[in-house]
C-alpha cells in the first residue's frame, strides 16, 4: 500500500474476554444474532456474495493492516461494501428497466461506468466507517483516506471523501452496525465454554480468525466444493447454483463450521464433542458441519478431512 497510508501505531489486541459474560446476556445475543441471520436470509437478492470476490477482500484486508485496524473492523469493512455494492446494482437494475420500459433504450452501460468509476472511493469509505466502528482502535481520517487515494493518482477531495461516506450510510438507511461472521463465531466459543466444553480458548479463537480469513479469500472455491459435496455430483445444474445461496450467505453456518474445522486442526481427539454441541446450540445438524469443515481443510490441506476420519472410525 505504500507509505501513503498510515495511521497511528498499532494498539496491542487482547482479544476477547471468554467467561465474563453473564448466561443470560449470552442467550438473547445469541437469539438476536440467529433472528439477524434468519432475516437476513429471507431477503436475499441475487446479487448477493458479489462483492465478496477474493480479490476484493485482500485489498480490504491489506489496507486495513496497514491501517492498523482490529479483526472486527476488517470483516465489516467487506461486509459494508457487499451491502452497499449490492443495494447499487439493485437500485442501478431498477432505473435501467425503467428507462427500457420508458422507450429510452438501456442506460447499463453508462450506469456501469459509473459504478466502476466511484468503486475505490466507496471502499475507502466502507474501511473508513468500519474504523469509526470499532472503539479501542486507530479511526481512520480523512486526512489519511485522501492520501492513500491520491497515491493511487485519484484526485478526490475531502468533501468528496465525506459525501462519499454519506452516500453509503443513506444507502445502508444507516445500519452500518450489522454483526459480521466474527461476532458469531466468538458468540458460539463463548456458548461452548458455558456449555461445559472444555476448549483451548485462545488458541481456538486464533485459529478460528486464521481460517475465517482464509475463508473470505477462498470463498468460491469452498463454496464450489461444499455444493458438490452437499449433492454428491461433481456438476450441479444451474439451478442447484442458485438454490446454494442460501447456503453462501448463510453467517450461522460459517461459523459453526469455521470453530468446527479449527478444532479439528488443533484437537481432533475433542473434535466430534464440538460438534455435537454446536448441534445442539445452533441447530444445524451435525452432517452439515461435518460437510463445510471437509470443504475447508480440502482447500487447506487437501487430504484428510473430517468425514474421512468419521468412517475409517465408523461413526
Amino acid at each position: 500500500m505504500g507509505s501513503q497510508a498510515q495511521a497511528a501505531p498499532r494498539c496491542r489486541d487482547p482479544g476477547p474476554a471468554f467467561g465474563s459474560v453473564a448466561p443470560e446476556a449470552i442467550e438473547d445475543a445469541l437469539i438476536r444474532l440467529a433472528a439477524e441471520n434468519e432475516q437476513h436470509l429471507s431477503v436475499l437478492p441475487e446479487e448477493a456474495g458479489c462483492f465478496r470476490e477474493p480479490r476484493i477482500v485482500e485489498f480490504m484486508f491489506l489496507l486495513a493492516d496497514q491501517w492498523h485496524l482490529d479483526q472486527a473492523a476488517r470483516y465489516q469493512a467487506v461486509e459494508l461494501l457487499e451491502r452497499f455494492m449490492t443495494k447499487q446494482v439493485e437500485q442501478i437494475s431498477k432505473s435501467s428497466r425503467r428507462h427500457c420500459e420508458q422507450g429510452g433504450g438501456s442506460s447499463w452501460s453508462s450506469l456501469e461506468d459509473q459504478i466502476y468509476n466511484t468503486f475505490v472511493l466507496r471502499l475507502v469509505s466502507c474501511v473508513q466507517l468500519a474504523s469509526k466502528l470499532s472503539l479501542h482502535y486507530n479511526r481512520v481520517t480523512s486526512d489519511v483516506a485522501l492520501k492513500f487515494l491520491q497515491s493511487l493518482k485519484y484526485s478526490y477531495t475531502k468533501q468528496e471523501l465525506l459525501e462519499s461516506e454519506l452516500a453509503v450510510l443513506k444507502a445502508l438507511h444507516f445500519q452500518v452496525n450489522v454483526s459480521t461472521p466474527l461476532a458469531y463465531v466468538e458468540l458460539l466459543l463463548e456458548v461452548l465454554g458455558y456449555n461445559g466444553c472444555l476448549l483451548p480458548t485462545k488458541p481456538l479463537h486464533q485459529m478460528c480468525i486464521e481460517l475465517l480469513d482464509f475463508s473470505y479469500l477462498a470463498r468460491d472455491a469452498i463454496y464450489d466444493t461444499l455444493l458438490k459435496i452437499t449433492i454428491e455430483n461433481s456438476a450441479p445444474s444451474k439451478l442447484q447454483v442458485a438454490k446454494f445461496l442460501t447456503v453462501k450467505e448463510d453467517f450461522m453456518l460459517l461459523a459453526v463450521g469455521i470453530i468446527s474445522t479449527s478444532m479439528f486442526i488443533l484437537n481432533p481427539g475433542h473434535w466430534k464433542q464440538v460438534v455435537e454441541h454446536l448441534n445442539c446450540i445452533t441447530g444445524i445438524t451435525s452432517q452439515s458441519i461435518r460437510e463445510f469443515s471437509d470443504a475447508v481443510l480440502k482447500q487447506v490441506i487437501g487430504s484428510t478431512t473430517p468425514r474421512q476420519c468419521c468412517r475409517s472410525c465408523g461413526t
